[in-house]
């Protein structure tokens, strides 16, 4: 079992930037491949940003692609991810997800454990 605990949203201008972090606790094998999500009212998660141990290897999806960073600190078992250039559109609920070692990609079946998220809100 894993479980995954998110902290860093809140409100922030257009154009600002905001750290989101997801600390991961219990199995750490069970938080290899990591990912954050983005979820609006009434609409499906949507990931944005994974990153797998080994390598370690990432990918974005195109709309946060050279605005976001993510990272993680493996000892620690916390992944972050940076946030620069925010939109409006970037309003969110933001849900960090982890799975063991396989399949790794930006598909929600693709996980096995989810935290409750964090809400980032960007004004105009």
């Amino acid at each position: 079992q894993v479980q995954l605990v998110e902290s860093g949203g809140g409100s922030v201008e257009a154009g600002g930037s905001m750290r989101l972090t997801c600390k991961a606790s219990g199995d750490s094998e069970g938080a290899t491949c990591m990912a954050w999500f983005r979820q609006i009212p009434g609409g499906d998660r949507w990931g944005i940003a994974v990153i797998y141990n080994k390598g370690p290897s990432m990918a974005y999806d195109d709309s946060v692609k050279g605005r976001f960073t993510i990272s993680k600190d493996v000892a620690k078992n916390t992944m972050t991810l940076h946030m620069t250039n925010l939109k409006p559109e970037d309003t969110a609920r933001y849900v960090c997800a982890s799975k063991s070692p396989g399949r790794c990609n930006l598909r929600e079946e693709t996980f096995t454990y989810w935290g409750h998220g964090t809400q980032v809100t960007v004004s105009a």
